[in-house]
């Protein structure tokens, strides 16, 4: 859970920080969401982190609002205080927020500069990672497989 967040992103691979504008239908935000099988968007605005719009906002503000999808532009309805977080930070940094804020994505800004989303789903799998290595580590120590005899062990001396 002492994960660096940029280390974090790095292991995740996946570069692409998916963005839209504010003049964005919530149909064509949707659409992209879909496709790329995510769950939130940044919204970017002249290179500037304007909001985030999510699959929360399309339910509460668009349907529960009786929106027009098709011509509602994301502007309207995104989220606006958006909760962040630095690189720096850690993965239960990013769990803590998640939990206090009630929030599922959280954008990474290096500065005013957006490097990255993160997703709940990214952090449980990060905290799971962690546990399946530590498994591992107390497995061997428990059957003998971990310590300053297993090389000795290894070359016929023990």
């Amino acid at each position: 859970m002492e994960t660096l967040i940029s280390m974090l992103l790095e292991a995740k691979g996946n570069s692409a920080i998916h963005t839209v504008n504010p003049a964005t239908t919530v149909t064509d935000a949707v659409h992209m969401m879909n496709q790329r099988n995510i769950g939130a968007v940044a919204v970017m605005d002249g290179g500037r982190l304007a909001g985030i719009f999510t699959e929360r906002d399309v339910l509460r503000r668009v349907i529960d609002g009786g929106m027009n999808p098709d011509s509602t532009p994301v502007a309207e309805v995104m989220t606006r205080e958006v909760v962040v977080i630095a690189p720096d930070a850690t993965v239960r940094d990013a769990l803590v927020l998640v939990d206090t804020r009630n929030c599922r994505h959280l954008p990474v800004m290096d500065g005013d500069r957006l490097v990255g989303m993160l997703s709940v789903r990214d952090l449980i799998g990060a905290v799971v990672a962690g546990q399946e290595h530590r498994i591992a580590e107390l497995t061997d120590y428990i059957y003998g497989g971990y310590g300053p005899h297993v090389g000795a062990r290894e070359q016929g001396a023990e």
